[in-house]
């Protein structure tokens, strides 16, 4: 076990750029010399054994296990950097830049990484899709260049193009791994005609395509090759959904291709709504997918594309197999609250559930036994930092980090990792950093938040109106007995708004019908008015019993006005108020109002209008038939606002 290499992780920040050795102590690299400048990327070779990273003047190389340093590029303004399989070469691009001579500026170069010889150079305008595609023995590398696939052979880069191959409408290429490689062409669906997919074998590539598809719904595409590169997974999008469901387009479908042209298929999927991640499990014989509008479903299923388990509805987006197979991880992140459901493949049962909110990255270590999690930025400004979860729950490691851009684990070949064991140890012991984070993330409160008191109850003392018996209902606790919350205390009193340091008036005279008008049910304008009736006519109330009435009534509606005043000695309520009107003549008469206001309206615009047009002709200006038309109607315009009572 000596030679096993360390679970060791990088991360890049705004202010720092460093190495992390892995399990038990998490301890940085002391090593690793901090760069003086922020670096814009980095990246580790396939087999974990070079690291590298671009800082405005270069490109530094170095050996991951003992971060020492192998080659330094003076190279300006490099934005991305890639590695070959093998770490052989080392690819870097540029931004496309305007030559003095007016030469086409190569923007991108491949360097030896052993030397820092540069070996060849190409001009790619755009970053997406920069890389070149290598196959597992660096045998060969294929490059896209508009619709020609050129073919090149790395030991002997100064021949240039060995081979190649022009497909009309082709936007994208992948590359399979595995020892025969294949390479899949996209071409997107253009102007009535069906997007496809066309398969060459590399060796190859004047051929016939072993395998080809064509299909609707597809202008962009994502490929992704089982491990083994015999069988591949394509995914279809458009760019805008017709039905107006999805802000981020529609999903065209999910179909599988054979290398060899023996067998394809359209993943069935019993759910309607887009398909938001699926995956290779690395056995090259099953694969996951998360589909559906939310809760969106997962299923698992086998290289004949017949369903193995359903895991049924969840709020998830992400599915992931450990490098061995033996763990899936199916999570929700972005918009979603950030829960990891981690599933034994063997008994298809769930291990365990991790939160982790706020995840913007997440990743299997090499061995398979733990999941770094980590906030970056700009997706979140807040909380970035990096967790290491155990794949039975427990959190192993935290690191917070302000302003981190990116983070991964060093790659570590499966066959120089020890097997997956057939039953999941335990987690070790956590790091010190997980005891100062729980310190700092929850401190000690200085008092107890207790109840909730509104703003005109605070600074005062608690009233008996916020108490109640524990046996008794609380509907009964209540000082008045309507409602199950009570008055602010100090705020009323004896029905009334009390204003403090102003004397206390007399409590109102309750009558006997007053408690049982309280918490009725608001009676409609007939019912108000039979009941006034019946007062008047000293009837009762309208339960028939007797009530007093208090020293001011109301007077009826619509009732005989002058016969109360005879038995009661009041005054009749003045003629025209809104008391003698019922709601339906106050809604004529308001409607009436509104009429009138706007042929008032309506007349002043022309008659203003005329007055404009009487200055033009005195002005001289010549004046259209309709124009002068208009000013005859004059007198008739303010005949009619006199009408109205309006002097004009």
């Amino acid at each position: 076990m000596a030679s096993q290499p360390s679970q060791q992780y990088a991360y890049r920040a705004q202010k720092s750029t460093g190495l992390v050795g892995g399990t038990p102590d998490y301890n940085p690299i002391d090593s690793f010399p901090q760069p003086d400048v922020p670096t814009r990327t980095f990246k580790y070779s396939s087999d974990g054994r070079l690291f590298a990273y671009a800082i405005p003047t270069g490109v530094r190389i170095y050996q991951a296990e003992s971060a020492q340093l192998l080659q330094e590029l003076s190279l300006p303004n490099i934005v991305d950097i890639s590695f070959s399989p093998r770490g052989t070469y080392l690819s870097t691009w540029e931004r496309p830049i305007k030559l003095e001579d007016g030469a086409q500026h190569k923007n991108l170069r491949v360097f030896s990484a052993s030397t820092g010889e540069e070996l060849i150079a190409f001009s790619q305008k755009s970053q997406e899709g920069w890389e070149l595609q290598y196959t597992i023995s660096e045998s060969h590398v294929v490059r896209l260049v508009g619709q020609e696939i050129q073919l090149f052979r790395p030991l002997e880069w100064s021949k240039g193009v060995v081979d190649k191959l022009k497909v009309e409408g082709a936007t994208s290429i992948t590359l399979s791994p595995g020892l025969n490689p294949s390479l899949a062409i996209f071409v997107a669906e253009k102007k009535g005609q069906p997007a496809s997919v066309k398969i060459y074998s590399l060796t190859s590539l004047s051929a016939p395509p072993t395998c080809q598809k064509t299909f609707f719904k597809a202008q962009r595409s994502q490929i992704k090759w089982n491990t083994l590169g015999t069988q591949v997974l394509i995914l279809t999008q458009t760019d805008v959904d017709q039905a107006n469901k999805s802000y981020y387009g529609e999903t065209g479908g999910l179909y599988l291709l054979s290398a060899a042209g023996n067998f394809d298929c359209r993943v069935p999927l019993d759910k309607e709504g887009p398909v938001h991640d699926f995956t290779w499990s690395p056995n090259s014989k099953e694969f996951g997918v998360i589909y559906g509008f939310m809760p969106a479903k997962t299923m698992l299923f086998d290289q004949r594309v017949r369903s193995l388990h359903d895991f049924g509805p969840a709020f998830c987006n992400f599915i992931s197999f450990n490098p061995q197979g033996r763990l899936i991880a199916i999570a929700g992140f972005g918009n979603l609250a950030g829960k990891v459901d981690i599933y034994d493949r063997r008994t298809l049962t769930k291990v365990t559930t991790i939160d982790a909110s706020n995840t913007s990255h997440c990743e299997w270590s090499p061995d398979g036994r733990f999941l770094l999690t980590a906030t970056l930025s700009p997706r979140l400004r807040v909380d970035n930092g990096i967790k290491i979860w155990h794949c039975t729950g427990p959190l192993v490691h935290v690191q917070p980090i302000e302003e981190l851009y990116q983070t991964s684990w060093r790659p570590t070949l499966v066959d120089v990792l020890p097997a997956f064991p057939p039953t999941i140890l335990p987690a070790p012991a956590p790091a010190a950093s997980v005891e100062q984070h729980a310190t700092v993330a929850k401190p000690t409160p200085s008092r107890a938040a207790g109840a909730y008191r509104p703003p005109g109850a605070r600074g005062l003392e608690a009233s008996s109106a916020y108490k109640r018996e524990d046996d008794a209902p609380s509907g009964g606790s209540t000082p008045n007995g309507r409602f199950s919350r009570s008055p602010a205390p100090g705020r009323f009193q004896n029905g009334r708004r009390h204003v403090p340091g102003a004397p206390t008036s007399p409590s109102p005279v309750r009558h006997a019908g007053d408690q049982d008008k309280r918490g009725r049910k608001k009676k409609g304008p007939k019912e108000n008015k039979k009941d006034a009736l019946a007062a008047a006519n000293g009837n009762g109330t309208a339960n028939g019993e007797a009530s007093a009435r208090p020293s001011i009534d109301i007077p009826p509606v619509n009732g005989d006005v002058d016969a109360i005043a005879a038995t009661n000695g009041e005054v009749p309520p003045t003629p025209g108020a809104d008391l003698g009107l019922d709601p339906a003549a106050k809604k004529v008469r308001n409607l009436n109002k509104k009429v009138c206001t706007g042929v008032i309206k309506c007349l002043g615009t022309r008659l203003k209008a005329i007055e404009e047009l009487k200055e033009k002709q005195k002005k001289g200006e010549r004046l259209e038939a309709t124009q002068l038309k208009k000013i005859d109607t004059e007198a008739e315009i303010r005949k009619e606002l006199s009408t109205l009572g309006i002097s004009s």
